[in-house]
């Protein structure tokens, strides 16, 4: 049953990535509400099926909404390359037609192709100047084209370059040595710039959420010059945004977010810190599904 009394914003993760996002949100809206919910029960999500990932998004998001969301922002690039376009067309009109889904997807594509997130661009709307754009992400992120994609349709003249990522995710949670990690990053940077042929691209996108704990090992292995976009500061400028556009999803009454997670908090709590900033004590999840996942099961 949803809180009436009061309204939150949702964060969702499938584990620690999304608090990097949740940090920028709360810096840059601190009167509002926030609840975070991390799956780190069936997490990570990069090995799984896209069926299986659009099953546990949709559950994951049905319970945010019912703890009183109007609002849900997926903070999991995964999620939101494999999910979101058909959760926003299928299952939300119909389980919460008055309710939201934002993807951190969505603010990297604006940035790169200067056009708002419309569903249906027409190719050729966007005309500039030739670029190139690299992007780091996860297998399943790369393997899923939503990147290439959207700034396809509204920038046919940037070409992008994917770079996956396989094992560094789990290098940062594991809070392994910096130079294994700075290792690692360069072989990434290397492979890109192999695709690339040795010209440097216009920008990069870091396109999963751990990445930005290791900007600077991004930043020391590209050449020179390379501006790297990170999506948690460009979610929270475009937050702000939509806020300002749709005042009926705000949640004012900013106090330290609320943290869930459908694992064990005493494993997840220390590592959470650390991507937060500041103390991230997180409780179990108590909220099952509300409704059933149409199209989920």
């Amino acid at each position: 049953m949803e809180n009436a009394g009061w309204r939150m914003i949702g964060v969702f993760d499938s584990g620690h990535g999304g608090l990097t996002v949740l940090r920028a949100l709360t810096m840059a809206l601190p009167d509002r509400r926030f609840v975070y919910l991390g799956d780190h029960g069936h997490a990570p999500y990069g090995n799984r099926s896209p069926e299986e990932i659009y099953a546990l998004t949709v559950q994951g998001v049905d319970r945010l909404f019912g703890l009183g969301c109007r609002l849900v922002v997926l903070a999991c690039n995964t999620a939101a390359a494999v999910a979101l376009r058909r959760l926003q067309q299928t299952w939300l009109p119909h389980a919460w037609p008055e309710r939201r889904v934002l993807g951190v997807l969505v603010p990297m594509v604006e940035a790169i192709t200067g056009m708002p997130w419309m569903a249906d661009v027409p190719a050729g709307r966007h005309a500039g100047e030739p670029r190139t754009i690299g992007i780091f992400a996860t297998q399943r992120t790369v393997d899923s084209e939503a990147f290439p994609r959207e700034i396809g349709k509204r920038a046919p003249e940037v070409t992008v370059v994917q770079q996956a990522c396989p094992e560094l995710a789990r290098l940062i949670e594991a809070d392994a040595p910096r130079d294994v990690i700075a290792a690692a990053v360069r072989g990434y940077a290397d492979g890109l710039m192999e695709r690339l042929r040795g010209v440097p691209p216009s920008a990069v996108m870091l396109g999963c959420t751990h990445y930005p704990l290791v900007a600077d090992a991004f930043a020391a292995a590209l050449p020179p010059g390379v501006e790297l976009l990170c999506q948690p500061t460009l979610t929270a400028k475009s937050l702000t945004a939509y806020l300002e556009r749709h005042p009926e999803l705000d949640a004012p009454g900013g106090e330290h977010p609320s943290f869930h997670t459908t694992g064990e908090p005493g494993r997840v709590t220390p590592l959470a810190t650390r991507f937060f900033g500041r103390p991230a004590p997180f409780r179990p999840l108590v909220v099952e599904p509300s409704r059933a996942p149409l199209e989920a099961i």
